[in-house]
């Protein structure tokens, strides 16, 4: 009796999950006029085996492919595996796959079609043209960073996090202005990440293969659309954070 009512609760919670991310995923795109498409998602492997032509297969018998060839598997017992064909993808279930990403949208029928066909699939927003631009740093130094804008008084939008990286939503940009702010810089940590035109963004409550999305800084309850800062403001601090941290040096610490 214990183990079935503890099914029962499995099953409730991950009913609860994929609404979470069908809801999401509609307020995004919907309400937010965030343009979002499916990720490639998340695979279970709980095995590994030699099949016909030296294919290896995972527990649910398919053989994994590359590039249209077979290739033999490099991950081997159990964990979360990319759903993508490339068995020794960087970025497990955090990138766009089928569709891809020129698929975004802000169409509510066709986001609705997306989630229920994948309940599962992580909601990635794709960045630049009218849709908000990101900067990301490792995790440690995002902590750090953000107290430093704190103890700045600087106005921020909404933050992403995982357990490897956080994520600061900015107003979007192009790429020529972006160039033209970092080449005015002495020094940008190396460890800074731009996701601009062409780029994308996983968000909230989306899970890949480093763990689970979350907000660090949510955006406002109610608001009709998140405010976001400009690009320069925060690039100007993390630069500032980074050559004011102990040591000085031109990267912010992992």
């Amino acid at each position: 009796m214990r183990e079935i009512l503890g099914r029962r609760r499995r099953l409730r919670f991950r009913r609860k999950e994929r609404t979470a991310r069908l809801d999401a995923a509609v307020t995004f795109a919907v309400e937010w006029n965030w343009p979002v498409l499916p990720g490639a998602g998340l695979r279970t492997t709980t095995r590994t085996g030699t099949g016909p032509s030296g294919a290896t297969r995972t527990a649910a018998g398919g053989a994994l492919r590359s590039g249209g060839a077979l290739k033999p598997a490099t991950r081997t017992g159990a964990g979360p595996a990319c759903a993508c064909p490339d068995p020794d993808c960087v970025v497990p279930g955090a990138h766009p796959y089928e569709p891809g990403l020129l698929a975004a949208t802000t169409d509510e029928r066709m986001v609705r079609w997306w989630w229920t066909r994948r309940p599962d699939a992580p909601v990635v927003l794709a960045t630049g043209g009218r849709a908000p631009c990101a900067v990301s740093l490792p995790a440690v130094a995002g902590a750090r960073a953000l107290a430093a804008l704190d103890a700045k008084g600087m106005r921020l939008g909404p933050v992403v996090a995982t357990p490897t990286r956080w994520s600061i939503l900015v107003a979007p940009y192009g790429l020529e202005r972006l160039g033209e702010l970092l080449y005015a810089k002495d020094g940008v940590p190396s460890s800074l990440r731009f996701h601009g035109e062409g780029g994308y963004l996983l968000l909230p409550p989306s899970v890949a293969g480093t763990g689970q999305v979350r907000w660090e800084r949510a955006p406002l309850a109610g608001s009709a659309r998140p405010w976001l800062p400009d690009v320069e403001a925060v690039v100007d601090a993390l630069v500032e954070a980074s050559t004011s941290a102990p040591g000085g040096g031109s990267r912010l610490a992992y």
